[in-house]
């Protein structure tokens, strides 16, 4: 695929036309940056997750209309979208991403952060049929109060939310239980940083496959901070 090719799924004029805001920090939401005409093909293609967490592509398995999406996400006309929304040079920054699946709505979920200083910019797309629930939907925070919320949205078909990483670029969710499937990829400071969370991922995923170590990880505390 050329870098000039046109996007397989992804909305290009939606995704030009969304605006930057700049209030607690930057950020840009779209409502459809995939058209709702390709909903049902591109979830009959999802991954199957039946656990919590996140999974590196790799350590799953798709179909051709999901990976069309992430074709789109991980090219080079994506990301001169994002640096023209950013006014950002992200050429020599490699994309880092992972696919996000249950929650189970534990206490240790959802909890507020800035993300890693290794990340640039962060971009979440929601592959969830819909989500009917007052609870898990990213809030974009003001601080590390998870109710301190200046946006919100449902992680649901082709919404997708990007921003800028800074030391208070806060964001989180309340706990719920459900099918909450999205897809993050973050441009990042190194290859190197890419290499370890494949294998970060990789091992997890690993781990989760073991009931009693999923088990114990379902429930473990998460370290609070710049983390993520």
């Amino acid at each position: 695929m050329s870098d000039d090719a046109p996007f397989l799924m992804l909305d290009e004029a939606a995704i030009k036309a969304a605006e930057l805001r700049r209030d607690p920090y930057d950020y840009t939401f779209i409502e459809n940056a995939i058209s709702t005409d390709h909903k049902a093909e591109v979830l009959a293609d999802v991954p199957v997750i039946p656990d919590r967490g996140s999974y590196a592509l790799a350590n799953l398995r798709y179909g051709q209309k999901f990976g069309n999406c992430m074709q789109d996400l991980l090219s080079p006309r994506f990301r001169r979208l994002v640096e023209q929304k950013f006014d950002i040079d992200l050429s020599n920054k490699p994309a880092s991403i992972v696919m996000m699946g249950n929650t189970t709505g534990h206490y240790n979920e959802g909890y507020a952060h800035p993300d890693s200083k290794h990340k640039i910019i962060t971009v979440l797309l929601g592959f969830t049929a819909e989500w009917p629930h007052e609870r898990g939907r990213l809030r974009v925070l003001r601080s590390n109060d998870r109710d301190d919320y200046a946006f919100e949205f449902a992680p649901e078909f082709g919404k997708m939310l990007m921003f800028r990483v800074c030391d208070h670029s806060w964001h989180g969710f309340l706990p719920q239980k459900g099918n909450r499937m999205s897809v993050q990829l973050c441009y990042v400071d190194s290859e190197w940083y890419v290499h370890r969370e494949n294998i970060r991922h990789g091992l997890s995923s690993f781990a989760k496959s073991i009931p009693v170590v999923r088990q114990i990880i379902d429930w473990m505390p998460r370290s609070f901070g710049n983390k993520g």
